[in-house]
């Protein structure tokens, strides 16, 4: 098995993308990037504690390429929007292979869309689960969507 992480703006949706693809074993949502240790979902919100909501991946890579996943990380949000650091478009990864393809993608995507690609490219940190209520959020409550502007705190 081997960990992919991902942020792409509101979690909740991101990780149901991921968990549609065969190999995918896991996804957890979270908080990474930050300095805070173990942060909370209103501390994030808040925007003061530098972390951006994530999504890891434990996956299967004899049955999905990270390349694979990397094509679902870009379906999931526009990488050539700023946004705040919560839900910024960005590919933690866990190793070199990882950081090449991520890079290789990038260069390739904005010359497609002939924009700048907002997206960083940083080595993975530490992870902290969110709270057990937005664990595959959708599976437990049937909404799909979230909230504008994120942080919708139930």
């Amino acid at each position: 098995m081997e960990t992919a992480m991902f942020g792409a703006g509101c979690f909740w949706h991101v990780e149901e993308a991921f968990r549609q693809v065969c190999g995918v074993v896991d996804t957890r949502v979270g908080y990474s990037g930050g300095s805070m240790l173990n942060p909370t979902y209103e501390q994030v919100c808040e925007g003061g504690t530098g972390h951006t909501e994530v999504v890891q991946v434990m996956y299967d890579p004899k049955r999905v390429s990270y390349e694979d996943l990397l094509k679902v990380f870009w379906a999931e949000h526009d990488p050539t929007l700023k946004i705040k650091v919560q839900y910024k478009s960005v590919i933690f990864f866990y190793s070199a292979d990882q950081q090449k393809a991520a890079v290789a993608v990038i260069a390739t995507l904005a010359q497609t869309l002939g924009k700048p690609i907002v997206t960083e490219v940083l080595p993975a940190s530490a992870f902290y689960d969110a709270e057990e209520y937005h664990q595959r959020y959708y599976e437990k409550t049937g909404t799909k969507g979230c909230a504008t502007g994120g942080c919708a705190i139930p």
